[in-house]
């Protein structure tokens, strides 16, 4: 996906099975309107909470089996009932949304995978019913991959949540480490800045590494696609590692240039899942 909380999902790729890709765009879609509604533009905050219990009444109208009344929300009640998708994961992306709007700290990490709960893993949630392959092992692993995805994001992107007022560390692993709001306002890098984003990238690796067998487990395309993801997923926490931890100077990011390591390494993923180091 393009930005903000969905950079490190694909969206479409040439990966995803023909069939799948119109029903996967109007999800993105949804996903994507909700999201900008809590982001994007110059409105209130009681604006962007009102329009988004807008969206609520949108999946409201589907449930209770009436037309919605707009062509977003028709294509999606048509994709839901296709597919026979369940409305709480659409439900969780908006309360996720709406904390957007009035929430800027975590204080622990326990309140921060909270909201990856319902920010990220309802992605995962709706990609495996999609495919039929929603069973409980399978949504477990899925969570775990999205929610390190969406804290990879977090961890990529502290110098443009800053500029939202927003700070995704937790506050508590911040006042272990030494480091303060002012330090991160004024993008200050010393020992204390890198020692809590080591422990915050070896957080997510070992969340990510947790589900990565998911992709193993998934036949197909779907299969290769997650693999690529859980590569993509590793290779931007090695480039924050890369640039000693300084994700202000310059954003860690996928080039063009690593997608044939990406390849060469969602190759070899079983054998260095098997070797407990996949790289």
């Amino acid at each position: 996906m393009a930005v903000d909380h969905y950079e490190n999902f694909p969206v479409a790729s040439i990966l995803l099975p023909a069939r799948l890709r119109p029903a996967v765009e109007i999800i993105y879609a949804f996903a994507r309107s909700a999201d900008d509604l809590a982001d994007e533009g110059d409105a209130s905050d009681d604006q962007r909470l009102a329009a988004l219990n807008a969206y609520e009444d949108g999946l409201d109208q589907i449930e209770a089996g009436s037309t919605p009344s707009t062509a977003l929300f028709r294509d999606l009640a048509k994709v839901i009932a296709d597919y026979q998708l369940p409305l709480q994961p659409f439900r969780d992306l908006l309360s996720a949304f709406k904390q957007d709007v009035v929430t800027t700290r975590y204080v622990v990490f326990s309140a921060l995978l909270d909201y990856c709960r319902r920010s990220a893993n309802p992605v995962g949630t709706l990609m495996l019913h999609l495919y039929g392959a929603a069973n409980e092992k399978n949504l477990r692993d899925s969570d775990n991959i999205c929610s390190a995805l969406q804290l990879i994001n977090f961890w990529q992107d502290v110098a443009v949540d800053i500029q939202k007022a927003r700070i995704y560390l937790p506050l508590v692993d911040m006042q272990q480490f030494a480091v303060s709001e002012d330090q991160i306002t004024g993008q200050k890098i010393d020992d204390a800045w890198r020692k809590l984003m080591q422990f915050e990238v070896a957080r997510a690796r070992n969340m990510l590494l947790f589900g990565a067998p998911l992709a193993l487990r998934l036949p197909g395309r779907i299969g290769w696609e997650l693999r690529l993801v859980v590569q993509g997923g590793l290779r931007i926490l090695e480039c924050i590692e890369a640039v000693d931890y300084d994700v202000f100077q310059r954003r860690p990011k996928l080039a063009k240039s690593d997608w044939l390591l990406l390849v060469w390494r969602a190759l070899r993923m079983k054998a260095n899942l098997a070797s407990n180091s996949v790289k």
